[in-house]
């Protein structure tokens, strides 16, 4: 029964929003109220159960996404990321676009969060298609592919890490087993995939690009461009390497606090204000006009976001979950193939990859110690099997839909498909190497 209310809940979200029209954010609090009721939850904990979903989801994402969309407007208003582009398709070529930004979201993705290096990248995505005429899905999708996989499979990254924990497996042979994998399936699930959605017309939000190209002696340099726009990534980098190789004491405590995203992210839109403004010879009334359009045009982006994340609450606290997982967890398949069909119930079922993820580690441990399987393969296993069948409980599905002005329908022919197939390509890498070692 909590299954079938699950997927009821699920189908009343497709057909409030696709069908009538309504509102995300308002499909997604009637389906909170509709799944809770219906599990049995008590009306005062399902509210604190939405109201708890909201508030973890937007406690980190409203800073990432707000300072995010400030430091992607002043690169793009700047033509910073117009002078970016220029670089990348001169080095690359038109053809090999797709590799650069394929490249480009991989360095990004191994020290970043998701929705962090989602919001950093981006502008640049909109400017490259822009000037190259490329459909915006074609250039776009291989580099949230490379994200997404690191998201999902490899080390430092929050999931993969605390499974890899839990398994007591070698964080460097996660990491080397995990670049094995991750390759093909970035390959497959970004480049090759995103061939074949040509005809999806995306359109990118009006405020994260310069619809009119500048003239060159207006651009900043290629250096400031480069360095401002990737300078979160410079900071959170400098914050994981002082994590592991300093001793604890001021100096660690100082960059481990630079290096934490939002931080990064704040320091990095102050930078912006002066690089690609005052010392340009905007005004600072302008600069601050031009962060307050960026914000609002986020607003409903936040809340549907929030609608997401109180969904998943809800379908926590009521203990779908548990029930999908404990339905399998007595099945004799290899602990490697259970260990992603539990993770991908949970995904399919709460939306979260981290959620999917750690919970699929908990109930597969104790199956999986006394079979001599690589705790290494266990924790990519879990990581492909969480990234799977994204769909209208995540919040990846609800920023990659919106930022792209899709429909429904076309969000999930792309970004459901990509996720999905990064999944299994995961789980045939992660068998491959199995049969080998």
């Amino acid at each position: 029964m909590p299954l079938i209310i699950a997927v009821l809940g699920i189908l009343l979200l497709f057909l409030l929003i696709a069908k009538f029209k309504l509102n995300a954010f308002l499909s997604f609090i009637i389906v909170c109220l509709f799944v809770g009721i219906f599990q049995g939850m008590e009306l005062g904990n399902l509210v604190q159960s939405i109201q708890k979903g909201i508030g973890n989801t937007l406690g980190f994402l409203v800073l990432i996404l707000g300072l995010g969309a400030m430091l992607g407007k002043l690169v793009a208003d700047s033509g910073a990321a117009q002078q970016i582009t220029a670089q990348l398709v001169a080095k690359f070529g038109v053809k090999h676009v797709q590799w650069a930004m394929v490249v480009t979201g991989f360095i990004v993705g191994i020290p970043m969060f998701y929705s962090v290096g989602f919001v950093i990248l981006i502008p640049l995505v909109f400017t490259v298609a822009f000037s190259t005429g490329l459909p915006l899905l074609y250039v776009g999708l291989p580099m949230l592919t490379s994200l997404s996989v690191t998201h999902g499979y490899l080390p430092p990254h929050p999931a993969p890490t605390a499974i890899a924990a839990m398994f007591n497996a070698d964080i460097g042979k996660t990491l080397m087993y995990g670049l094995i994998v991750a390759v093909p399936a970035i390959i497959v699930a970004g480049p090759l995939f995103a061939r074949t959605i040509k005809k999806i017309e995306a359109k990118p939000l009006k405020e994260f690009y310069n619809a009119e190209p500048m003239s060159e002696e207006d651009l900043p340099s290629t250096t400031v461009s480069i360095l401002t726009a990737l300078s979160p990534i410079i900071f959170i980098g400098i914050g994981i390497v002082a994590e592991q190789i300093l001793e604890e004491g001021l100096l660690r405590n100082v960059l481990t606090f630079i290096g934490n995203p939002v931080i990064a992210l704040l320091i990095s839109v102050l930078i912006a204000i002066y690089t690609l403004g005052l010392a340009k010879g905007k005004e600072m009334g302008t600069i601050m006009d031009s962060l307050s359009s960026s914000v609002s045009s986020i607003t409903m982006i936040l809340l549907i976001i929030a609608g997401a994340g109180a969904l998943k609450e809800v379908l926590i606290d009521s203990h779908v979950s548990e029930y999908i997982a404990d339905s399998l967890k007595n099945s004799s398949i290899s602990p490697l193939i259970l260990a992603w069909l539990i993770a991908t119930a949970i995904r399919v079922s709460v939306g979260s990859a981290t959620v999917a993820g750690l919970t699929a580690a908990g109930i597969v441990l104790p199956l999986a110690s006394g079979t001599g399987t690589s705790p290494e393969l266990m924790v990519l296993a879990i990581g492909s099997g969480s990234l799977m069948l994204s769909h209208v409980n995540d919040t990846g599905f609800w920023m990659f839909k919106e930022y792209f002005n899709l429909s429904v329908k076309e969000t999930l022919s792309t970004w459901t498909v990509m996720e999905t197939l990064v999944g299994i390509m995961g789980l045939l890498g992660v068998l491959a190497i199995n049969s080998i070692i």
